[in-house]
């Protein structure tokens, strides 16, 4: 079977280049896809809602800045180069207090709100 994908080229994905065409903040764009997976860039600052993905975990890779991603028993706290995998099915409210570019890994179909739904929910499989 031949896997016909418009975005299918030798060259490099650059995170910054395509962070730099992002003019919204919490409305995350795909940049690659692997198998069942994408890849997602992301700009986001302040808060976020509380949510969880039932069907799966949720990568989140910290580009650049700093990230807290609160728990209902804690938080974890990740930096520039660090990342942190959300169990599926784990309640969880990311949170930046200066803006931070992120990589996020999910498959494809994942809802950015989770089983929240709301204003905040971005449209899936939209590239960048």
């Amino acid at each position: 079977m031949t896997h016909n994908h418009p975005r299918t080229t030798y060259s490099a994905v650059n995170f910054m280049h395509k962070l730099s065409l992002l003019s919204e903040q919490w409305r995350p764009k795909v940049i690659a896809e692997m198998n069942d997976y994408q890849f997602k860039i992301v700009k986001i600052e302040g808060d976020f809602l509380w949510h969880t993905h039932d069907e799966t975990d949720e990568t989140f890779i910290v580009l650049d800045g700093s990230l807290r991603i609160d728990f209902r028993d804690g938080e974890v706290y990740l930096n520039t180069g660090e990342m942190y995998v959300v169990p599926k099915g784990i309640e969880h409210k990311p949170y930046a207090e200066c803006e931070v570019k992120l990589l996020l890994i999910e498959p494809r179909g994942v809802v950015n709100t989770g089983n929240e739904g709301g204003e905040r929910t971005a449209m899936n499989d939209v590239w960048v």
